[in-house]
């Protein structure tokens, strides 16, 4: 696993703020942002790219392919590949699949303002760089990995596509290993503006930790987030072979389409019903084999609602059912947002505990309350732990993890 969040660039740092219900959301200071609406964000404060991406590529990149190629490099060396390993492998057999929601907004932001004054001064990068599949291809790179490249790209689903369509690589007999997830670093001008128009986010800029609170009464939009989730996805005898430490296993998934309408999710939640049942099917598990679900809830009024909805009645009354939502705390991190919650369901898996809901004062009257974590983290042994992110265009996706 790596991680590059709000919250810490560790899986264990990242976990360990999630589970003391440690609120990631600030006031920007990347720009003046004074005349918007909304001031504030799940924005990274310090990171560095330093022994990770060479100086003078880093410079030029994007912040997206810099916290895709941090994240990736850092799931290697989080997953024991050491240059000794990394040297035995069969590079043919190796793939990246990091994908992003926005792609380089930055870069092809300022190749606009350069052209205002004439072509000749635009970044000859402007064009790879903006594009969401060049974070995987700079990182296989430098990896010489050959194997399947590329990105895919579905909004804030983004992350869980990357995933399941990497493991099928792998299920294939293409691949021994994969690397999957997603990034995005839309915290600037035209990302903020964006989501202003559409009128989307929290205007709680008063109280920026308070901000981000799924199925709570007096949520008032969702809360931009940035970095990038990765994934290390391996063969299980391939694993073996090498002593890996496996921190849990992949079950399977699913994606559908709603279908239905650009940005508002289907009324009778359609397409998410079907996507976790069919998720459950490829999986081959039942729905009473679930007891943790990592929801999507970005504090959306209906989002939250018509996916809560749908997950009751996926699941009926499961006593044994927790749901919790890490955007809670993070904030939403459009196309890594599924890959940071993959990081987060497995660390559930790893220590037996599961992070609080904070923000959830005053629940939504249509909530069950007692499938919610509550605002302090609670003990949970993780039987079948399920994730879902879904994206702008109606794409849901839904994917499995259980303890190896």
């Amino acid at each position: 696993m790596g991680v590059v969040t709000p919250l810490g660039h560790e899986p264990d740092e990242f976990y360990s703020n999630l589970l003391q219900g440690v609120s990631g959301i600030s006031e920007i200071e990347a720009f003046d942002c004074s005349s918007y609406p909304t001031r504030i964000a799940g924005e990274i404060k310090s990171f560095s790219t330093d022994g990770w991406v060479a100086p003078k590529l880093a410079k030029r990149m994007d912040k997206f392919m810099q916290y895709l190629i941090v994240a990736g490099k850092k799931a290697l060396e989080n997953g024991g590949v050491t240059e000794g390993i990394m040297n035995e492998l069969d590079k043919s057999r190796c793939g990246v699949l990091i994908g992003s929601g926005m792609g380089g907004m930055k870069v092809f932001s300022d190749a606009i303002e350069a052209l205002r004054v004439s072509y000749r001064k635009m970044n000859p990068f402007c064009v790879p760089f903006a594009t969401t599949n060049m974070g995987s291809a700079i990182l296989a790179m430098d990896l010489g990995w050959m194997g399947p490249n590329y990105s895919i790209s579905t909004a804030c689903a983004t992350s869980n596509f990357c995933i399941l369509s990497a493991a099928n690589h792998i299920m294939r007999g293409e691949t021994d290993l994969m690397l999957c997830g997603g990034s995005d670093a839309p915290i600037i001008p035209i990302g903020l503006g964006g989501f202003v128009a559409c009128r989307a986010l929290s205007q709680r800029n008063s109280d920026p930790t308070k901000a981000s609170r799924p199925w709570d009464m007096d949520r008032d939009g969702f809360v931009m987030g940035e970095g990038a989730g990765v994934l290390l996805l391996e063969e299980l005898e391939h694993a073996k072979q090498r002593g890996a430490e496996i921190y849990a296993e992949f079950l399977g998934g699913s994606f559908t389409c709603d279908a239905y309408h650009m940005t508002e999710p289907h009324p009778e939640g359609k397409g998410v019903i079907l996507c976790v049942k069919n998720a459950l099917a490829d999986a081959g598990v039942t729905r009473q084999d679930i007891n943790y679900v990592n929801a999507h809830a970005t504090s959306t009024q209906l989002g939250d609602l018509k996916e809560f909805e749908a997950l009751c009645r996926c699941f009926g009354q499961n006593p044994q059912l927790r749901v919790n939502s890490t955007k809670s705390m993070t904030g939403h991190l459009l196309g890594a947002a599924g890959g940071i919650e993959a990081v987060a369901a497995i660390q559930a898996i790893r220590t037996g505990w599961i992070h609080p809901n904070i923000n959830l004062d005053n629940p939504e009257k249509n909530v069950d309350v007692s499938l919610l974590v509550g605002s302090q983290k609670e003990r949970c042994d993780v039987k079948v732990a399920l994730s879902n992110s879904f994206g702008f265009g109606g794409h849901n996706s839904s994917i499995l993890f259980a303890p190896f």
